[in-house]
């Protein structure tokens, strides 16, 4: 197995390492997730039942809702949202959701955005870190 370096565009920096999750479906941080619990809610959602506590979370876009930034943000105050968020469509209320919990509470949850080549590289790797200022390595794809 090898690794690879992706650069990224940042959306809302940070530092993260993790196992990665990627989402088969969009997901709406709005009532398809549980920030108490980290898991997804949506009945719809392939994956749902799962955990996005800890992961790196890949997935093409999110479903947005004007509402879904209190609903990461919450959920980053109370350490059951992703380590880090990695689109292909980047998402401003992702973003300004981990931006008002690292303001609120000092906490990170970086928000990257790369091409749909590099997603599907990192789709394949076991872990990624994240640096500052936004180079992903994947380990293991």
């Amino acid at each position: 197995m090898a690794d690879a370096i992706i650069s990224a565009t940042i959306v809302n920096a940070g530092e993260a390492e993790g196992s990665v999750l990627a989402l088969d479906a969009p997901l709406s941080f709005w009532g398809g997730f549980d920030p108490r619990t980290g898991k997804i809610l949506d009945v719809h959602h392939p994956q749902r039942g799962l955990s996005l506590a800890g992961v790196i979370l890949l997935m093409r876009e999110a479903k947005g809702s004007g509402s879904a930034p209190g609903a990461i943000a919450e959920a980053i105050r109370l350490g059951t949202a992703p380590a880090a968020i990695i689109l292909v469509t980047p998402d401003v209320n992702l973003a300004i959701g981990a931006q008002v919990a690292e303001t609120l509470y000092g906490k990170a949850c970086p928000v990257l955005s790369v091409n749909a080549r590099d997603f599907e590289i990192l789709r394949g790797a076991a872990k990624l870190r994240i640096s500052h200022r936004g180079a992903i390595l994947a380990k293991d794809v």
